[in-house]
């Protein structure tokens, strides 16, 4: 219960919708948006079911979304007809994509129009779900292994005060934090998910901007977000399901100013932009390699009652041990082909292959990585 309009109701700290906030926050001071406004939920109703699952009722494994999310307007419609201002915090519905970097695929053969999945024009069929982060601050800590009054003080400090309930209300446990949500595609029959006996494949991806929306070549991005699309459709053809799960945390969650500065780092520096600094220059811009903290991703899955992934279609060590210590299988890591590492990302897959990532092939010794180079700056 997050509405301002009703202060006696509210049990959570932040707002509906939190990325996005700010801008309901201009309309309601323009006068675009009334202040009182409530969503009529008329039809609005999940168009896949998903859940309830056991993983629902269990504190250890989801903390930082709402897995009931998705119900509100049926579960608590009683409630909302009367005085309670509840809101979905997510919405499932059903869609067409297209991919065009597939199409060549379904020219050569190698992938082939079923009518049910994969239709004869090359769309694709899903369901998506669109998830808002909702975190339950006495699990996150307890998932972090930090004090609560810790991570409250500092969520609160760290935001420049954004939300004083967070040290003054500490009875409310609840946070809709105001970053970028979650997105789900689902290939293939969504209802056998949660079956053992059914084949998972899946990609979780972390958005990049340049390269999924623009195409920028720097990085790996957008080919591993179609190679996962690909892997995904056949596995659904197949009769398992797919799973694209699309996270906001542009630039490792280190946003985009901080990514392009980091970029022109790498290329202005002494020897140009090497395959041995990569991590170092982001960590002279940013303090640290990475801020996505892996450990609440496998809570989709959670969320989802799925408990093995048959094809991770990931190379990254990091999210691999968040879904172990979730008590998550991977049966089968597969990595990008190089065939579809742009000739600028090298850099970049040869680096994280130095650090850790999974890799069938093998790592390069040092004296490799001070070689592999990308363009420069002006080239």
């Amino acid at each position: 219960m997050a509405s301002p309009a009703e202060p006696r109701y509210r049990n959570a700290v932040g707002s509906y919708s939190g990325a996005y906030a700010i801008y309901r926050a201009l309309a309601v001071a323009t006068r675009a948006l009334a202040r009182d406004h409530r969503p009529d939920l008329t039809d609005t109703a999940p168009a896949a079911l998903i859940g309830a699952y056991p993983q629902w009722a269990d504190p250890a494994k989801i903390v930082s979304l709402d897995p009931w999310g998705h119900l509100v307007g049926e579960v608590f419609a009683e409630h909302i007809r009367e005085v309670v201002d509840a809101r979905p915090t997510i919405a499932i519905t059903r869609a067409r994509i297209a991919t065009p970097e597939l199409r060549p695929l379904l020219a050569d053969g190698t992938l082939r129009p079923d009518g049910t999945v994969l239709l004869d024009n090359g769309e694709i069929r899903v369901t998506k779900a669109a998830i808002d982060p909702v975190w339950h601050l006495p699990g996150m800590a307890r998932r972090f292994g930090v004090a609560e009054t810790d991570l409250r003080r500092t969520l609160f400090e760290e935001t420049g005060g954004m939300f004083p309930e967070l040290v003054t209300r500490p009875d409310i446990e609840v946070l809709l934090p105001p970053i970028g949500g979650t997105t789900v595609y689902l290939f293939g029959e969504i209802e056998r998910i949660a079956d053992p006996s059914t084949v998972i494949a899946c990609r979780v991806h972390d958005e990049c901007n340049g390269s999924d929306v623009f195409g920028s070549d720097i990085c790996t991005c957008r080919p591993y977000l179609v190679h996962g699309i690909e892997v995904c459709v056949e596995t659904a053809q197949q009769g398992g399901v797919g799973i694209i799960v699309y996270n906001r945390k542009e630039g490792r969650a280190l946003g985009e100013v901080t990514k392009f500065l980091v970029y022109n780092a790498r290329k202005r520096q002494l020897g140009g932009d090497r395959a041995d600094t990569y991590f170092r220059r982001t960590e002279c811009v940013a303090g640290v390699q990475d801020m996505r903290f892996q450990e609440l991703m496998p809570d989709v899955f959670h969320w989802l009652g799925i408990r093995r992934i048959h094809r991770w279609v990931s190379m990254s060590n990091l999210k691999h041990d968040a879904l172990k210590a979730q008590g998550i299988d991977v049966v089968e890591q597969v990595a990008i082909p190089d065939r579809l590492v742009p000739l600028d990302a090298a850099v970049e897959i040869e680096a994280k292959k130095a650090a850790g990532y999974f890799t069938p092939v093998g790592v390069s010794d040092p004296l490799e990585l001070s070689r592999i180079k990308g363009r420069a700056l002006d080239e």
